[in-house]
């Protein structure tokens, strides 16, 4: 009955969006007041999910978008060389503890010096049940991990340097993705630092490491089909799978992927461009600008294009906005090959 109620949670998110869910964040934001509004945001969860219930997902989190009756194995790499420790899939019947069966990998690993991680149950809540810290995991692969810390390296997962631990080139970024929610949803409590090695990112307690895992190793179809189902049976996401740019805006390091088109690195000065009235009135929004404006797209928090418009070289353009329906639109200006992202509140 658990696994039916779960099926019909899940069926049940498909009615809502990325748009609702970030709806009243402010994407200008950078830096430290955007990793609170976050931290704020993903806050807000299921607080009966337990232990058992992240179990009882995992047929449908992890299940391989090539295969539907197997789950994918995180650090896994090979099917075919007859070692099941190294398997990348696993038939999803085969849940357990004894040798070619899956578990439960806790990415933040649970025997780090974390507040109520180590000792969970399967009817353990909070941080320990946390389904966006999981993973289905060949079990001797999971203890082969440990509680080792994540470092950089090369090829497909195991140790690295004195007595770490490399996640592999398929894996690295989404490892990267889950310690970027960990950390923003616990705080301190859930530092980097606890779970990887290497130079920190300027005055940020966000490792290089994972930053460059972020960038180098793109969002999957399995990261989404995870973090759409985790949205209707524990009732947030990672914001850093729907869009790893979310990370360079916080912490710095290299340019990730910008999912949504709008969140890349600006590069014209804000004064340059004013939009008003803004919530905007009368089905229409005006921009005065300082340069010539090439052309203005509005974005709806998916990333998808709304409204794109060829603007004519003035100094004051009215855009006529009755067709957008109410909500929360990012603009993004171009002018002379260099574009600025505002945020936008059509009534």
């Amino acid at each position: 009955m658990k696994k039916i109620t779960l099926l019909l949670l899940f069926l049940t998110n498909l009615l809502f969006s990325q748009q609702a869910y970030y709806n009243g964040i402010d994407f200008t934001l950078t830096g430290e007041d955007l990793y609170n509004a976050l931290q704020q945001r993903i806050s807000n969860y299921n607080q009966n999910f337990t232990y058992g219930d992240a179990r009882d997902v995992l047929v449908f989190t992890d299940e391989n978008p090539s295969n539907p009756n197997n789950v994918l194995l995180v650090y896994g790499y090979n099917d075919t060389d007859g070692n099941c420790t190294t398997d990348r899939s696993r038939d999803k019947l085969d849940f357990g503890g004894l040798s070619c069966e899956y578990n439960r990998e806790h990415v933040f690993a649970r025997t780090l010096p974390v507040p109520d991680m180590g000792n969970v149950n399967n009817s353990t809540t909070g941080i320990g049940a946390d389904p966006n810290n999981l993973r289905a995991s060949d079990q001797q692969m999971n203890n082969n991990r440990g509680s080792k810390l994540f470092q950089n390296g090369s090829g497909t997962a195991g140790d690295v340097g004195s007595g770490n631990w490399y996640p592999g080139d398929e894996w690295k970024g989404d490892v990267a993705r889950m310690v970027m929610y960990m950390y923003t949803r616990y705080g301190d409590r859930c530092l980097p630092g606890l779970v990887g090695v290497g130079n920190l990112q300027g005055t940020t307690q966000m490792l290089q490491t994972f930053l460059e895992w972020n960038a180098t190793d793109p969002v999957t179809s399995y990261e989404d089909q995870r973090n759409n189902f985790l949205q209707g049976a524990y009732l947030n996401r990672n914001p850093f799978i729907d869009n790893p740019a979310l990370a360079t805006v916080i912490w710095g390091g290299p340019q990730a992927e910008d999912r949504w088109g709008i969140l890349s690195t600006q590069d014209i000065s804000a004064t340059s461009f004013v939009i008003y009235p803004n919530p905007s009135v009368n089905s229409e929004i005006s921009i005065t600008s300082t340069a010539t404006i090439d052309a203005v797209v509005f974005y709806d928090i998916n990333g998808k294009i709304v409204l794109d418009l060829i603007q004519p070289t003035k100094s004051n353009n009215t855009i006529y906005i009755a067709n957008l329906p109410q909500g929360f639109y990012l603009v993004k200006i171009s002018s002379e090959n260099k574009s600025i992202t505002k945020k936008v509140l059509v009534n």
